[in-house]
């Protein structure tokens, strides 16, 4: 008898975990797991970012772009113009901005527009960085990601010109900004 306890709580505890990591959505708030590998290793993202109404904004690093919900968006510098490096659980904590990309209206941006083929979707790229949010930043104008080192490369923010912002984030003074 007590083995048939054991089969049953077993296999429940097996659908549990099998539903878990079968889920396609999920939260893109950052106290749903504490680290990359807690998250799910699957290459869909967490929650993507829209490509259409990019602007800019000013930040503590500088004047970046952003998405039209006022989200940083980022580069990694270990992708290239034609290939997201990306995936599994670096896709969840940095999830790519999916869709073609157009800038918000009444925005002229004079870096170059793409996109890149990624699991089936058009991922956004501006002057062949492929584009990424940060599920740290919690609210618009925020640059937690900026330079950091995770999964295997650094990350940046990008400027209106396309180029990386190598300021580096300051834990002591968030607010201040470097270009003043």
């Amino acid at each position: 008898m007590l083995n048939r306890w054991w089969a049953g709580a077993g296999a429940a505890a097996a659908v549990v975990v099998l539903a878990a990591c079968g889920s396609s959505g999920g939260s893109s708030s950052a106290s749903s797991s504490s680290s990359p590998a807690a998250s799910t290793a699957s290459s869909a993202p967490a929650s993507s970012a829209s490509a259409a109404g990019i602007k800019t904004a000013s930040t503590s690093k500088g004047t970046v772009l952003t998405n039209a919900q006022g989200d940083t968006l980022y580069w990694f510098a270990l992708d290239t113009a034609t290939k997201s490096n990306c995936t599994g659980s670096c896709a969840a904590y940095w999830p790519p901005v999916i869709g073609k990309p157009s800038a918000a209206s009444g925005m002229s941006l004079p870096g170059k527009w793409g996109t890149i083929s990624r699991s089936g979707q058009l991922q956004a790229t501006y002057d062949g960085h492929p584009l990424y949010t940060y599920n740290l930043d919690v609210t618009p104008g925020v640059v937690m990601g900026q330079a950091i080192d995770q999964d295997g490369g650094l990350w940046y923010v990008l400027s209106a010109r396309g180029k990386q912002i190598t300021t580096a984030f300051s834990v002591t003074s968030p607010n201040v900004n470097p270009n003043s």
